[in-house]
């Protein structure tokens, strides 16, 4: 039975997909593969999800397991050819000690993160195999909900009691990623997701020579959430890259927006922040922030350990605490037990008068923070309860068109002229009340977002998801239509047509009678089987002869 190469379910005998609105008389523009490859004798490719300077990843089908799964192949822009619907790779004679150098590095790395599968917030990696002169990962296809969707869903912004289980299992990813020699360096909002279950994945897995600049690779950056260090001609990578991006993507999902970009940060390295958020948030979550998104790397945390522990307690104040248990604890320790003294008294009000001493000593570190903190240099903002964070200059640089309301053809024809602009269709197209079938109903970066000159230097990207119309579709009067039209019309809905023949006295031969337990203006999904009823002519009069 074929499949449906945009979303890999059952198709029939149709060609635009019931399920996803694919249209599967479509091609796959090479370089990709053409849809239908088959690798390794077992998965079948469909259609292309993201790519970048060095892979691209597909939608595909395992023959063996029956399972949906990703495949990443191995594409290292420029430095190699492939014909419209062929599979081979055919490296240029210039590139092909770097092309065996990037593809020697991308095994090594899917291997190290096919071993580390214990860890929650890492993708799964179940097959790692050569073909085509190129190499492929299987990955686990998972249902999960883009971070930045996540974060919007809950109202732009998270509780730092909401944001800390999600974020500490991902330092512990990444700190395993390092302890083997290599990371992720492109932790931002685009690169994570949240599982069913409340939990999150790291997606954009690539090399550390896809993620900077000067490599021989189309590099891959995400304004924001990149390092300084990252925008430098093969500058080395390390964890203290990865604690920036990090911090950069805690400082989004708490604040509902990325910090500047580094080369602006470069310029002016404060972080906008709104007072009312500095308050929101526990200080030493503040100051974590502050500490991991420094300019300069030789005054940003340095290690994973550093990282977590500054996330979990305020140093000062559990210093003080310390403290005070060890004195208390001495003190005890030198009666017989704790027991009553021979003033008849108790170790008690010892132990009450530390506490009382702690929760003072915490407020009056609460108001130093918000008052006199030394890092507070780098923030800024307002102090309203109801404006949103927002920089004192406004941005008078390029802003994401708006493509929201137009057809794919439309928006091509707009970018036409415009070689710095890549529009990519996203193959999750979805369904919407509000735009219409066909038209582009959500673009990532959304329309007025900031572009940079550093975007623009590389290829600017726009992914738009189309609209497939309303999920819910009003059943349209066909009744006394021809069948062909009655057809046509059911399609335009969106729904699929059967035919049930009946005689009838009102209509000839071939007229639609109506519906079969349906009735018009009743409302149903999408891609719903709608029998129709069709005359087959007055039935005819049998006479009995003697």
């Amino acid at each position: 039975m074929p499949l449906c190469m945009g979303c890999m379910q059952q198709l029939g005998n149709k060609k635009v997909c019931p399920n996803c609105g694919f249209d599967n008389t479509e091609k796959q523009q090479a370089p990709f593969l053409p849809y239908g490859t088959v690798l390794a004798n077992r998965y079948i490719v469909g259609a292309g999800i993201d790519t970048n300077g060095e892979s691209t990843r597909y939608l595909s089908y395992d023959k063996q397991t029956g399972d949906v799964v990703i495949v990443c192949e191995f594409l290292p822009i420029g430095l190699f050819n492939r014909a419209e619907g062929e599979t081979e790779l055919r490296v240029n004679y210039e590139n092909r000690l770097n092309f065996k150098k990037f593809k020697d590095d991308f095994l090594n790395y899917y291997r190290i993160l096919s071993e580390l599968r214990e860890l929650s917030a890492l993708m799964n990696v179940h097959n790692i195999f050569e073909q085509n002169n190129t190499a492929y990962v299987i990955e686990e296809n998972e249902d999960l909900i883009p971070f930045s969707e996540y974060v919007e869903r809950v109202g732009g912004s998270l509780e730092w009691d909401i944001a800390r289980p999600l974020f500490m299992p991902v330092i512990s990813a990444l700190e395993a990623l390092h302890k083997r020699g290599v990371g992720h360096y492109a932790i931002s909002p685009k690169n994570m997701y949240v599982t069913a279950q409340g939990k999150i994945k790291i997606s954009g897995f690539a090399t550390e020579n896809e993620r900077k600049r000067g490599t021989g690779l189309k590099s891959q950056l995400f304004s924001g959430a990149a390092a300084p260090e990252q925008y430098e001609d093969n500058f080395p990578l390390d964890d203290i890259t990865d604690i920036y991006g990090f911090c950069a993507t805690l400082f989004y999902s708490l604040t509902g927006r990325l910090p500047k970009g580094a080369p602006e940060r470069m310029k002016d390295s404060r972080l906008l922040m709104s007072t009312n958020t500095v308050k929101r948030l526990p200080p030493h979550v503040v100051s974590a922030l502050a500490n991991g998104l420094q300019v300069e790397r030789e005054n940003r945390i340095t290690d994973f350990d550093e990282l977590r522990s500054q996330l979990s307690v305020a140093h000062t104040a559990k210093a003080i605490q310390d403290e005070i248990s060890r004195t208390a604890s001495m003190n005890i320790s030198a009666t017989t037990g704790g027991k009553r003294t021979n003033r008849g008294g108790s170790h008690l009000p010892i132990v009450l008068i530390s506490a009382a001493l702690t929760v003072l000593i915490l407020g009056a570190l609460g108001i130093w923070w918000l008052r006199g903190n030394p890092l507070a240099g780098m923030f800024g903002g307002d102090t309203s309860e109801t404006q949103a964070p927002v920089e004192t200059t406004e941005w008078t640089g390029a802003t994401a068109p708006n493509f929201l309301g137009k057809t794919l053809d439309e928006v091509n024809s707009e970018v036409k002229n415009q070689s710095n602009i890549t529009i990519k269709r996203s193959y999750s197209d979805d369904f919407s009340d509000d735009y219409k079938e066909g038209t582009v109903m959500h673009q990532s970066p959304a329309a007025g977002e900031r572009v940079t000159d550093e975007d623009l230097a590389q290829g600017f990207i726009i992914t738009v998801t189309i609209s497939k119309g309303p999920r819910m579709r009003e059943l349209p009067n066909i009744e006394g239509s021809p069948l062909k039209e009655a057809s046509e019309t059911i399609a335009a809905q969106g729904l699929l047509g059967t035919v049930e023949y009946q005689y009838s006295d009102k209509y000839n031969e071939g007229i639609v009678v109506g519906y079969k337990d349906k009735s018009v203006g009743e409302t149903v999904e999408y891609g719903t089987n709608i029998t129709l009823i069709v005359s087959k002519g007055k039935e005819p009069i049998v006479t009995q002869s003697n």
